[in-house]
Order: structure tokens, then C-alpha cells, then sequence
């Protein structure tokens, strides 16, 4: 008998801690970076400055976090663009269609 059972998650295997792909700590981690320079480099004064300051940081783990059907926010994000800038006319070819052959 030579069934074999493949996992539903394979490709979690290939990911770092199951959740993330090298790019999206590359991602995290130049958004710490920039975040603990900028606090180290800027004085926290005021309110908004300390949220400007911190964004970096935010907006960059925002993007990895994981969710649900898509990776993370990133791959929707992405996922987005690409639906939005190509082409949207989609040319039926199912069995009802001749595809321009004549009988």
C-alpha cells in the first residue's frame, strides 16, 4: 500500500517559528532600528513626537503580523496592488466556449 498523508501546513516548516518568512524579519527588524535610533538621536518633548518616533517600530509590526487566509498584512497589501494595476478584463474559455474554432 503506497498511500501517503501530506500535512495541510507543509509550508509552515519553512518558516521561521512557523510565522515568518526571512523578509518579513528583515522588515521588523529595520523598523526597530530606525525606531531605537530615532529615540536615542530625538527628544521625546511632546506627545506626537513620541508617536512619530515610535511609527517606524508600528508600522512595520503591523505589516508581519500574521493573519488569517493571507500570510500577513504585507501579503494582502500586496496581493491588492497586483489585482488593482492588472488587467481586470478576464476572457471566458470554458467548455461552452469554441475558443475561435470553427465546425
Amino acid at each position: 500500500m503506497n498511500e501517503y498523508l501530506i500535512p495541510a501546513n507543509t509550508k509552515r516548516g519553512r518558516l521561521i517559528l512557523g510565522l515568518f518568512r526571512p523578509m518579513d524579519l528583515t522588515i521588523f527588524a529595520i523598523g526597530i532600528l530606525t525606531t531605537v535610533l530615532l529615540l536615542a538621536i530625538v527628544p521625546l518633548d511632546s506627545t506626537l513626537v513620541t508617536i512619530l518616533v515610535l511609527a517606524p517600530a508600528l508600522i512595520t509590526g503591523l505589516l508581519v503580523v500574521p493573519t488569517g487566509y493571507y500570510h500577513n498584512m504585507l501579503t494582502i497589501i500586496i496581493e491588492i496592488y497586483q489585482f488593482v494595476t492588472n488587467r481586470q478584463t478576464y476572457r471566458w474559455k470554458g467548455w461552452c466556449c469554441r475558443s475561435g474554432e470553427k465546425k
